[in-house]
């Protein structure tokens, strides 16, 4: 994510970016089967939303290019953020489950 961030951040070509993208996506899905395989991630506990939100701001990025680099670092805040939040946070379910 880091090569991709860092082209899009500098105008580097999509042709350019291509397996930066495709070994981002690849390593995050093997990631996320792993986890949810393993069930250290539970897709409607907070470790999940954060995973959606992020998805949604990627997704964003890509179909609003004027925005594409806020988007992405938003993206990556979000991700940091989930990731290394306390346990107590990251598994817990919201109010309306």
């Amino acid at each position: 994510m880091g090569l991709v961030l860092g082209g899009v951040a500098f105008g580097v070509g999509p042709e350019r970016l291509k397996w930066p993208l495709i070994l981002t996506a690849a390593s995050g899905l093997l990631l996320l089967a792993a986890a949810v395989h393993a069930r250290c991630l539970v897709l409607s506990e907070g470790a999940g939303w954060g995973l959606f939100l992020k998805l949604a701001l990627l997704g964003l990025g890509n179909a609003i290019p004027a925005v594409r680099i806020e988007l992405f670092i938003a993206a990556t805040l979000v991700a940091s953020v989930a990731s290394h939040m306390p346990s107590a946070w990251r598994h817990r379910a919201p109010p309306w489950r």
